[in-house]
C-alpha cells in the first residue's frame, strides 16, 4: 500500500469532514512534490570541521608568496600572479606504504622480533606484486626495526632496481595518539602517546606534502613501516580524526596507496591491499 494510500484511508476514518479532507490534500500535496530528505550524511550546511584545508601542509602557493598591498598597482598585480604560478606543484606525489612482515612476538629485544618464514614468504609476495606493477621507484624509505629493515631488503632485492634506500627512526612502531573509541586490551601509559605521537607526527609532516614545485614528473616513494604509523598517517593524510586510526586494520606486508596531487587534494587508492597473497599467508597479528 503506497503512503497516499494509506493516509486516504486515515482520512476517511478521521473524525469530522474537515479533519479528513486536511489529511487527504496533505498527502496529495507530499505525493506529488520532488522534494526529498537530506539523510544525516548530505548536510546542507558542512560543518566547518568536515570541509578540507588546501593548506594542511603549508605548500599552498598564496600562503607561501607575499601578498599584494591595498594600492597594489597592475604591475605588482601582474609579478604576484607570476610568482603564484611559480611556486605551484606540478607533480604527483605517490606514497605507497607497506607493512612489515609477521614477525617473531617472543623477542623481548628489537633484534629477537625479525620475520618468521611466513614473514618473509609475505615480503617476497610484495615484492613480487610491486614488481609487476612496472614502476620506477624514486626511493624506498624504512624503520629502523628490525622487522621493517627485513620486508624491505626483501621487496628492494625482488625489485631488483637501482634507487637509494634511507632508514627513519621517525616512522618506528609506537603508541600516535590516544585512540576513539579506546580498547581495554591494549592501554600504553599516556606518556608513551606524548612521545611516540611527537615522532609520528614529525615523520608525517617530513614525507606528506605535496611536490616541490621544482619537480617535473610525479614520484613514486616506497614507505616499509608499521601498521600503527600507517594508519595514524592515513586518518591525517585523509584529514579523518586522527583518534580514529586503531578502528582501521592493516594485513602484514599490505600495500597502502596515497597519492598527493599539486592542488593539494589526496586520494586514498588503496588500504591495506593483501589481495596479491594466497589465504594461507595472509596474517595480521
Amino acid at each position: 500500500m503506497t503512503n497516499l494510500a494509506r493516509i486516504q484511508k486515515l482520512a476517511a476514518l478521521a473524525v469530522g469532514g474537515a479533519g479528513g479532507v486536511a489529511i487527504y490534500l496533505y498527502a496529495v500535496k507530499r505525493e506529488q512534490s520532488p522534494f526529498v530528505e537530506n539523510s544525516w550524511t548530505t548536510n546542507v550546511v558542512v560543518p566547518d570541521e568536515a570541509k578540507w584545508d588546501f593548506n594542511w601542509d603549508h605548500r599552498d602557493p598564496k600562503s607561501i608568496v607575499k601578498p599584494l598591498r591595498k594600492n597594489a598597482t597592475d604591475d605588482d598585480v601582474h609579478k604576484y600572479n607570476e610568482k603564484l604560478e611559480a611556486a605551484k606543484s606540478k607533480a604527483v606525489r605517490h606514497l605507497i606504504l607497506i607493512r612489515h612482515g609477521q614477525y617473531n612476538l617472543d623477542g623481548t629485544t628489537d633484534d629477537e622480533r625479525y620475520l618468521t618464514e611466513i614473514g618473509r614468504t609475505q615480503a617476497n609476495l610484495t615484492g613480487q606484486r610491486l614488481k609487476v606493477l612496472d614502476i620506477k621507484w624514486d626511493k624506498m624509505i624504512r624503520s629502523t626495526m628490525t622487522r621493517a629493515q627485513e620486508t624491505g631488503k626483501i621487496i628492494s632485492t625482488e625489485l631488483a632496481m637501482n634507487f637509494p634506500i634511507e632508514n627513519c627512526s621517525l616512522i618506528e612502531e609506537g603508541a600516535p595518539i590516544q585512540p576513539q573509541p579506546a580498547v581495554g586490551h591494549w592501554a600504553p601509559e599516556p606518556s608513551q602517546f606524548f612521545q611516540d605521537g611527537a615522532r609520528i607526527e614529525a615523520g608525517f609532516r617530513k614525507y606528506f606534502h605535496r611536490a616541490d614545485a621544482k619537480q617535473e614528473k610525479d614520484s613514486y616513494t616506497l614507505m616499509v613501516c608499521h601498521a600503527n604509523v600507517i594508519r595514524y598517517f592515513v586518518c591525517r593524510a585523509m584529514q579523518f580524526p586522527p583518534e580514529a586510526w586503531l578502528r582501521l586494520s592493516l594485513n602484514h606486508a599490505s600495500i597502502t596507496w596515497l597519492s598527493i596531487l599539486p592542488s593539494g587534494r589526496v586520494i586514498l587508492r588503496s588500504m591495506g591491499d593483501s589481495g596479491h597473497m594466497p589465504p594461507k599467508f595472509v596474517t595480521s597479528r
